[in-house]
């Protein structure tokens, strides 16, 4: 029995439905996945999501690593 996962997309995603970055909550898990790769899921933490998104939030995804 598959169960059903409520994905919710990102408010930064365009209106025509595809392309877009979704998120949903399983447990103590985030799953992550692109829209038109339904079966590609990343599962993560809510702390290792966080920090990613502090990470991109504060710019540093610009910066070159050393």
């Amino acid at each position: 029995m598959t169960r059903h996962i409520p994905w919710q997309k990102s408010s930064f995603s365009g209106g025509g439905g595809e392309d877009c970055m979704e998120v949903a909550a399983r447990g103590e898990d985030v799953l992550i996945r692109e829209s038109d790769l339904p079966k590609a899921v990343i599962i993560t933490g809510r702390g290792n999501l966080a920090a990613l998104l502090t990470w991109v939030k504060f710019g540093e995804s610009d910066q070159p690593t050393p």
